[in-house]
């Protein structure tokens, strides 16, 4: 009976990981060959042959694959922050921006607007700053709650919280003081988009979302106990400090990389594990990777739509995600009564 159990869950495991790389792939396919020009796949292998200097190489190869690379570290990166804080907090409504790092790489960038670093340094500066920004509030945020004395989950998110407001009205202020051209780009950053130029950053979000994805299942298990309770955990022997703050920083710094390459992109870190943890349950050793690969094709998917329902417009991914994010995510509680219970 034990063994046929096991066999059983093991099947569910492997059928969830299938599902959800099809879905990867899919995604990654279709938003490959869609666009304000589309490419047929038959073209593929001329692509391939020809090489660069083609018009159809550069569109995929130099434009739409980095988005797709990008697509893919972010929204996957995202996913499992919001799965890791979700399980800490033991709360369905906490996200990666929950803790206000976001905000503080989004200070990052609008100070560098503001002294028009990006004009002296370069582009890369921008990206530069915002993850400076994330790393310091994270850090604050860190030693403030976590690396001195008990680890207090409600102080924390107390914290992030307030942080949260208190970026939100510096980046008002600072708005007020720029240029109209460089209010543009405050704003539109905020809004997120894929598009990267360096391939450089476009690698380090990748090591950084699957660094953190491996370390992540350093504590799935312990992520289970966890969500009985610090107490109950405690006395299965899973050491609860450790878990906490293994998946506090791999969040934080997934988080911090991810805003400060891309913007703030919302609903990507509260929808996916939601809707993930209905379909698959609430075990983490296969919602951990079932989130990861799901929110990587959520965030590719919502880029296509952003850079071709309006062509040559390109829209914000952020808004995408905001509006597919809030609708699926209101459909998804109303079907079922209520969000899913600890």
């Amino acid at each position: 009976m034990v063994k046929d159990s096991i066999t059983s869950r093991k099947k569910r495991w492997l059928w969830a990981t299938a599902v959800s790389f099809s879905a990867l792939v899919t995604v990654f396919l279709f938003s490959l060959f869609i666009g304000a020009k589309e490419i047929s796949f038959l073209k593929l292998v001329d692509v391939i042959r020809i090489g660069r200097g083609s018009t159809e190489y550069t569109i995929l190869v130099d434009l739409r694959l980095p988005r797709i690379l990008m697509g893919f570290a972010v929204g996957g990166g995202l996913s499992l922050s919001g799965v890791l804080l979700q399980a800490l907090f033991r709360n369905p409504l906490v996200e990666p921006y929950t803790l206000g790092i976001s905000g503080g790489a989004t200070l990052g960038v609008a100070f560098n607007i503001l002294f028009g670093l990006s004009k002296t340094a370069g582009l890369a500066s921008m990206p530069l700053c915002g993850f400076l920004g994330a790393a310091l509030v994270g850090g604050a945020i860190y030693r403030t709650c976590v690396g001195k004395g008990p680890f207090n989950t409600n102080s924390l998110l107390l914290i992030g919280v307030m942080v949260s407001y208190i970026s939100s009205s510096l980046l008002m202020l600072i708005e007020s003081l720029v240029t109209t051209e460089d209010l543009h780009g405050i704003v539109f950053w905020i809004m997120g988009s894929l598009e990267e130029p360096d391939q450089r950053l476009i690698w380090t979000a990748l090591v950084v979302s699957v660094c953190g994805l491996i370390a992540s299942y350093w504590v799935c298990i312990d992520l289970n106990g966890l969500m009985l309770g610090e107490e109950e955990a405690a006395r299965l022997g899973i050491s609860v400090k450790r878990t906490q703050k293994l998946s506090f920083l791999v969040a934080s710094l997934i988080t911090g990389v991810s805003v400060s390459l891309t913007g703030a992109i919302g609903f990507v870190g509260l929808l996916v594990p939601h809707v993930i943890r209905l379909l698959v349950g609430g075990d983490h050793r296969i919602l951990l990777i079932s989130s990861y690969l799901c929110g990587a094709a959520f965030l590719i998917f919502c880029d296509t739509v952003a850079r071709t329902i309006a062509a040559p417009v390109e829209l914000p991914v952020g808004v995408i995600t905001g509006i597919m994010g809030g609708i699926f995510l209101v459909l998804a509680i109303l079907k079922r009564g209520q969000l899913w219970q600890i």
